[in-house]
């Protein structure tokens, strides 16, 4: 989201992936893709700056995110006092509790 600012002094977040047009005469108006228009107090050159910054983060982000390591996960399972597995934990294949029925059965 961008945030800019109405006439009237309040600001609003704008989702700039829904910009069709902006345009300038004089004030600035934003144009999203169903039609909908909003006057606002920026200029169209700090509303495009606005939108290249909020992509330029979405880039770098995402290049951040694959040059990270992928996380390991570790799972852990409950032991009982003393370190031991606990009876239900004796098997790795029984279950944990029984299954609930999603549906009451019909009587």
């Amino acid at each position: 989201m961008i945030i800019v600012t109405r006439l009237n002094g309040a600001q609003f977040g704008v989702n700039p992936d829904l910009l069709q047009r902006v345009d300038s005469a004089p004030d600035t108006i934003l144009t999203l893709i169903d039609g909908t228009k909003y006057i606002v107090r920026e200029s169209m050159a700090e509303v495009i700056a606005r939108v290249n910054e909020h992509r330029a983060q979405l880039l770098a982000r995402a290049q951040e995110i694959q040059a990270a390591p992928a996380p390991t996960v570790e799972l852990v399972r409950d032991t009982a006092a003393g370190g031991e597995p606990g009876p239900a934990e004796d098997d790795g294949d029984a279950p944990l509790a029984d299954p609930v029925p999603l549906r009451p059965r019909s009587r």
